[in-house]
């Protein structure tokens, strides 16, 4: 069995995020493995650790990031969970790609994969925390000629197939797909185990390949700023919050609720 595994480098959310001439500033001092790729990562362990002995030794779960040089902090991450190994895909050529351009790279390392060996399963995210737009893992689906299943809760393996529960408002679906398949684990899908100290220690060494456009094939005119189909044209901080409106409740705190509702259109 061999996974592969998109991760992305995205700014902590919890720090303050802007953006710089129109895209998301990526300071390498704020930023974290997407939150939601880690349960990607315990997915594809887990279905490693299904296996038996036998198939688990000759397993293989690989990282692929599409990132500058600071996108190694996923990998390092994705290497403390305990995936095999970590590649990243890093060009100026890159720089500017939409959820488009960002599919065909990650596709084009795909097949750079696979000219070693098959690679069985795509598992991904069900979004990036930066831009939650939830259709790279279509994208790249369609771009590798493969079967899409997204927002996967339950995933077993069959015979020369993977069986996905997912859940909708209305019902449970049960899906099949023929391997090989790209999947999108929702967030409820898993817990992400907690890096042990010994893969922590591992992960600071560990080697992460670096490849670029021209090792992948990629015409520049596909992906970047060139092959973007979407554009940012303006970007503005949020406005700050206003201030609490106080009101003491003397007997009329009903009437002052009522009529801040009435005042603010909120009826």
């Amino acid at each position: 069995m061999r996974i592969a595994v998109p991760v992305k480098y995205v700014p902590d959310i919890n720090a303050e995020r802007k953006f710089v001439d129109c895209r998301v500033d990526r300071d390498p001092g704020v930023g974290t493995l997407n939150e939601l790729d880690e349960n990607a990562l315990e997915a594809a362990l887990r279905l490693v650790e299904s296996l038996d002995e036998a198939e688990q030794a000759s397993s293989e779960i690989v990282a692929v990031t599409v990132a500058p040089p600071e996108g190694d902090m996923a990998l390092r991450k994705a290497f403390q969970m305990g995936v095999d190994r970590g590649v990243r895909v890093s060009d100026d050529a890159l720089a500017g790609s939409d959820y488009f351009g960002t599919a065909t790279a990650l596709a084009a390392a795909v097949r750079r994969l696979e000219t070693e060996a098959p690679v069985d399963l795509v598992i991904t995210g069900m979004a990036a925390l930066d831009g939650l737009g939830s259709v790279v893992p279509a994208l790249l689906a369609a771009e590798l000629d493969r079967p899409a299943v997204t927002f996967a809760k339950k995933i077993a393996l069959l015979d020369g197939s993977v069986e996905v529960t997912r859940e909708t408002d209305e019902a449970a679906e049960s899906l099949l797909a023929p391997l090989p398949a790209v999947l999108s684990v929702a967030d409820t899908a898993n817990r992400p185990r907690f890096p042990n100290f010994k893969l922590i220690m591992a992960a600071r060494s560990k080697e992460i390949e670096a490849w670029s456009a021209a090792d992948l094939g990629l015409d520049p005119g596909q992906v970047g700023t060139a092959g973007a189909r979407t554009e940012t044209t303006h970007a503005a901080p949020r406005p700050e919050k206003p201030a609490v409106e106080l009101v003491q409740d003397k007997g009329e705190g009903g009437k002052a609720l009522a009529e801040y509702l009435i005042r603010h259109e909120l009826v």
